[in-house]
């Protein structure tokens, strides 16, 4: 009887670390609730995510581009094994972000949590790509032929969208950040983000001072 338990408690336990790890591999994805915009902010939108040509942005000086890189690249790896494609990957985060006035690491803890770092990544609610963009907004503040897919232009949503929820909550992350995943109100969502952020992304001391737009 004691072997049966003992067998019985170690299979349990077994099964119970099968199904947290199949729940830690799980993206968190949701989706933006659609809501009525004022003609003035759907203005700003549209022009935030207008598919213009992105100028060149440069870091303070190199060795802090090279640095920031380096160590997101190394952080990065498993997700992206392909070299190239991951630090066109970072680029276009860092880019993204900065211009819509967000943290680039948070964007990346985002994207942990909402995608996995899956560029084809649907949600159950049709939500697409890697910041797992609803596809209401290309038809709201933008344009039919808009691919959410694409890399820059689903990085260019994605920030344009957050920025437009903390204006919102006034610069309130946690209420942006359920928003964002159409589970305002619930600590789940922003606690992941905010824990994927500070636990993989976030850099101890900040390689990025200040940033500079290069002709």
């Amino acid at each position: 009887m004691q072997l049966i338990r003992k067998n019985f408690f170690r299979d349990l336990t077994l099964l119970c670390c099968m199904v947290c790890g199949i729940f830690s591999s799980t993206a968190y994805a949701g989706g933006q609730v659609y809501s009525p915009l004022s003609a003035s902010v759907r203005a700003v939108l549209q022009r935030s995510v207008s598919d213009q040509a992105a100028p060149k942005l440069a870091f303070a000086t190199q060795y802090e581009a090279d640095s920031w890189l380096s160590k997101m690249s190394r952080r990065l790896a498993k997700r992206i094994p392909n070299e190239e494609d991951r630090l066109d990957f970072l680029k276009t985060v860092h880019y993204e972000a900065t211009r819509a006035g967000l943290d680039p690491e948070l964007v990346l803890g985002l994207i942990e949590v909402e995608s996995r770092f899956k560029k084809y990544a649907v949600s159950s609610v049709g939500a697409r790509g890697y910041m797992q963009v609803m596809p209401f907004w290309t038809k709201e503040i933008g344009t039919p032929d808009h691919n959410l897919f694409h890399l820059r232009i689903n990085l260019r949503y994605g920030c344009t969208i957050l920025r437009h929820y903390l204006d919102i909550e006034k610069g309130d992350l946690y209420r942006a950040l359920g928003r964002y995943n159409g589970s305002l109100g619930k600590p789940t969502y922003p606690n992941l983000v905010r824990a994927a952020w500070h636990n993989h992304w976030a850099l101890p001391h900040p390689s990025i001072s200040k940033y500079v737009y290069a002709n």
